[in-house]
């Protein structure tokens, strides 16, 4: 059985943000539209009436953050912001920073606070100037401090906390590969856990890609043994007083992958009460 905290049955998407914007309205100024400094870009904090949901998704490296964020911004309409995603296309630009960011990446460090806030900044304010209104993050905050300076700025409604036993989760990121032609993500791996000492077993087949992008699979710089160790080191020590800071707040969601997607996804629906919206949005598809 997933470990989640289950939100009182609602009437769909509109119940949601009325109970979770209620903890945030309180600390919205007199003036909904406060703009405040992030970096050296302005992000206009919103009145909670106004916008879409703003939520965090956490978890170690290789949960699958990207995969359920992505999913849940197509149900619901709210943009996906992975920092890990802006720090790849950085990465890609060959701009000023992508030097730095080759050398922290390889060796599986932390990216800085300065230049994920940077980054994140310039695409929450391109963001706004396109008219978005929400999101989803993926990837950040991973410090107190990143937690606080969000928080200085923005509202959040959520943290999602996805988790996965270590043993796991290493499997899932050796078995990452990625087409160098079409862009898109899979995972050889075939992961059977056996159930023991009270805790359910974890299976989770392999996303295999189609025969076209089979002869171009690569696999990540940072995707070696040593690394992932390395990185989900650092993510727990740091991932705990973060957790904490949430919980403390009432916004944290705890939920434990049962499985693979088949088996997650709509236990992780049940849990945020979107349940029913999706099957909504199935039949009207």
């Amino acid at each position: 059985m997933a470990a989640i905290t289950r939100f009182s049955k609602p009437s769909a998407i509109s119940h949601i943000r009325r109970c979770l914007y209620s903890s945030s309205a309180a600390a919205v100024e007199s003036n909904p539209h406060v703009t405040s400094p992030f970096g050296n870009h302005k992000i206009t904090r919103r009145d909670p009436s106004e916008r879409n949901v703003q939520w965090v998704f956490l978890g170690s490296p290789g949960v699958g953050k990207g995969t359920y964020a992505s999913r849940l911004s197509n149900l619901l309409g709210v943009p996906h912001i992975a920092t890990g995603d802006l720090v790849r296309e950085e990465l890609a630009s060959s701009g000023p920073l992508s030097k730095q960011l080759t050398e922290i990446v390889n060796q599986g460090k932390l990216v800085s606070d300065e230049i994920i806030i940077n980054l994140l900044s310039k695409r929450l304010e391109a963001g706004e100037a396109k008219g978005e209104s929400g999101f989803l993050l993926d990837g950040f905050p991973r410090t107190i401090i990143q937690a606080e300076i969000l928080k200085g700025v923005m509202d959040i409604d959520l943290v999602v906390n996805l988790r996965l036993p270590e043993s796991v989760l290493i499997e899932k990121c050796l078995g990452r590969r990625n087409c160098s032609q079409c862009g898109k993500n899979f995972n050889v791996a075939s992961i059977n856990v056996k159930g023991q000492n009270g805790n359910p077993g974890i299976s989770m087949a392999p996303l295999l890609p189609p025969s076209s992008c089979m002869s171009k699979l690569v696999t990540r710089s940072d995707d070696t043994e040593e690394v992932v160790k390395e990185r989900l080191l650092i993510y727990n020590e740091k991932s705990q007083p973060l957790e904490d800071f949430y919980r403390n707040q009432g916004k944290l969601m705890e939920f434990d992958l049962p499985g693979g997607i088949p088996e997650s996804w709509p236990k992780l629906l049940e849990a945020l009460n979107l349940d029913d919206f999706d099957e909504r949005q199935s039949v009207a598809a």
